[in-house]
């Protein structure tokens, strides 16, 4: 009896085999939505590596990913980009030392810095070569409701998250220095995560449900694979305020910190393989940073009353 069900067996290993291997059969698409939980601190040397979800994974990886090569051949170190869900998540994963390099909005770090003691290294120069960035405030270009600013008072409004900069903090401010608060607003939404928060917030409005959204800058170039932009119409623009900064978890080596900052700041966009990273990126550079350079959002969150507490 033995001998028949090893005999049986070894026949079905070989038939999946041969089926697994076949040369015609069409190579499978990867879903980043789909995951499983992974253990990282199994393998003790990773150096774990996250995109604040403001867009969807696979934008983040797109982006990323020629970087992160980069930074394992130059640093030697075993770095590994993993995907937090929503904003909240990423910051519990800082404060948890699940994230040891976090990439994130300017809100989100001066959040993280103030309760679990992360501190910023480096920030981004944009693609449109600006060190800074600013946040639209948009509606339907059909709607002849809204034409100004002031039109904004008792309409719905969805905005990128609570915690995101360009897509509600800024607009916040921006909207306060115009005498509007937020009980102005018939609603204030948030759009659902997981991901891809930026493109909710114009597909969402585009749709027209919700009479105004607020986005970051350069938001719109990423769904115009999607919609006709051209039915977006921007409001207004908030001022620019200091770029998405890198930061490190509180307790993270500064041997590590040191190999992947000065290998980041060598990334010149004049040659051409870095050229290939930083636009990929959408970056046109990394220049060094530090906490003082994000005193205006702390200024700015302050204003509006909004908490840096977790």
């Amino acid at each position: 009896m033995k001998k028949i069900l090893t005999l049986i067996s070894l026949f079905l290993f070989s038939t999946l085999l041969f089926v697994g291997c076949n040369p015609d059969e069409q190579a499978i698409k990867v879903d980043l939505s789909k995951k499983e939980p992974v253990n990282l601190r199994e393998a003790s040397d990773i150096i774990t590596y996250a995109y604040l979800p403001q867009y969807s994974h696979t934008v983040s990886y797109q982006r990323h990913h020629l970087l992160i090569e980069f930074l394992r051949k130059k640093t030697g170190l075993n770095i590994k980009q993993i995907f937090p869900d929503t904003f909240e998540q990423h910051i519990k994963m800082v404060g948890q030392g699940k994230i040891d390099i976090s990439y994130s909005n300017p809100f989100i770090y001066v959040k993280i810095a103030h309760s679990y003691g992360a501190r910023a290294f480096a920030r981004i120069v944009e693609g449109n070569n600006q060190e800074s960035f600013r946040g639209q405030i948009i509606c339907r270009a059909d709607n002849q409701q809204i034409k100004t600013i002031s039109d904004c008072r008792d309409r719905s409004w969805i905005a990128v998250d609570s915690t995101s900069a360009g897509g509600y903090l800024y607009a916040l401010g921006y909207f306060a220095s115009h005498g509007i608060q937020k009980t102005d607003f018939s609603e204030i939404s948030f759009a659902p995560g997981p991901g891809g928060k930026q493109e909710g917030v114009v597909l969402a409005v585009q749709a027209g449900k919700y009479d105004i959204g607020t986005i970051r800058e350069g938001a719109l170039n990423v769904v115009a694979d999607k919609i006709d932009t051209s039915e977006i119409r921007v409001i207004a623009q908030t001022q620019f305020y200091p770029g998405w900064v890198y930061a490190y978890r509180a307790g993270l080596d500064p041997e590590i910190v040191k190999k992947i900052k000065t290998a980041m700041l060598k990334l010149d966009y004049h040659q051409s393989e870095d050229k290939q990273i930083l636009e990929t990126a959408h970056f046109t550079g990394i220049i060094a940073s530090d906490d003082r350079d994000f005193e205006p959002v702390k200024k700015l969150a302050a204003t509006v009353g909004m908490s840096l507490e977790e």
